[in-house]
């Protein structure tokens, strides 16, 4: 294999460009060359393609975000926006493709797995909500946004006595929830995994109140429902005052920790040897701190699973 190509898709990630650096420069490594697919699948299909240098990816790995831009693309979940992705990667005499994404990202790359076309997945995104893999691109920065957000959010909850419902991204998993939730002593977590009884936050928040507690924290994945109808629910329920903080895009955002930039350049190279060894329709993850491969096709059709340990011990220490 000679030339390969690279696309970042769906919702951008902390450590994509640490991901897209270590693809092209393993690459070029072994001297074979990358071609920048711009604007995702919407960008393969209009030919949006352009060779990269080494200088190409020089001074972005602490950068966050995707320096080849991302589109959400519907004529490519059609056959002929697939077959036309294909005509402009077979122009190009690109004769793999690695994929930097989600779930939806993904969907794309099994798609053309389907057809005969070599694909491998780097998982990047920030709900890590892919199987197969302990953590995505793009997670820990995200959580630590959330966690800092929490820790300024915490300071005026205790200044006016006050109980906030911190809704976070998450799509339709609860990591981001639950792991912010536990780092930062929340008395709710709210996770779609786990369908929370109402009354028993009500009755947390009761008892809480009763002993002399000031303020609360409760952390709702986005997944659940809206922060504004659970903040009005809570406080028809309690008459405590309550305050709905929606942290939205700003967990997207940042420069990507150390652990955000190693794991994005293992998993780029990674997905790089693979299709040098010449295997296609695999996704690279991390499991036990060990660099693992699986079937795409496989993968896509195993649940997103939260850690059932970890949310035993958020309510344990919630008490």
């Amino acid at each position: 294999m000679k030339k390969i190509g690279v696309l970042t898709s769906g919702g951008d990630s902390p450590g994509m460009n640490a991901a897209v650096r270590a693809v092209v420069r393993k690459a070029i490594y072994h001297d074979v060359e990358v071609y920048g697919i711009y604007n995702g699948y919407q960008g393969l299909i209009d030919g949006n393609i352009k060779k990269m240098e080494l200088g190409s990816v020089g001074d972005i790995i602490q950068r966050g975000g995707t320096i080849l831009y991302s589109a959400r693309c519907e004529e490519f979940k059609t056959e002929e926006g697939q077959n036309k992705g294909i005509e402009q990667l077979n122009k190009f005499g690109i004769e793999g493709l690695i994929v930097i994404g989600g779930d939806g990202s993904f969907r794309g790359a099994e798609k053309l797995t389907k057809k005969g076309y070599p694909c491998i997945g780097v998982p990047g995104t920030i709900d890590n909500d892919i199987p197969g893999t302990d953590f995505t691109i793009g997670f820990d920065t995200a959580l630590n946004t959330v966690i800092e957000a929490i820790d300024k959010i915490r300071d005026t909850a205790t200044s006016h006595e006050r109980t906030y419902v911190i809704e976070v991204m998450g799509r339709n998993a609860g990591d981001l929830a639950l792991w912010s939730g536990l780092a930062d002593g929340a008395e709710s977590i709210l996770i779609p995994e786990q369908k929370d009884d109402f009354d028993e936050v009500i009755d947390r928040l009761k008892k809480g109140h009763e002993r002399g507690k000031k303020h609360s924290i409760i952390v709702l994945a986005e997944g659940v429902g809206s922060g504004f109808d659970y903040g009005k629910r809570i406080k028809e329920a309690t008459n405590l005052e309550t305050r709905v903080t929606i942290l939205g895009h700003i967990q997207r955002g940042g420069s990507p920790t150390g652990n955000d930039r190693v794991l994005a350049s293992r998993l780029g190279a990674k997905a790089v040897d693979l299709l040098l060894e010449g295997k296609a329709g695999r996704m690279v993850g991390i499991q036990n701190n060990k660099l693992v491969d699986h079937d795409i096709i496989e993968i896509l059709q195993e649940p997103h699973t939260i850690d059932e340990e970890m949310y035993r011990l958020s309510k344990e220490l919630s008490i």
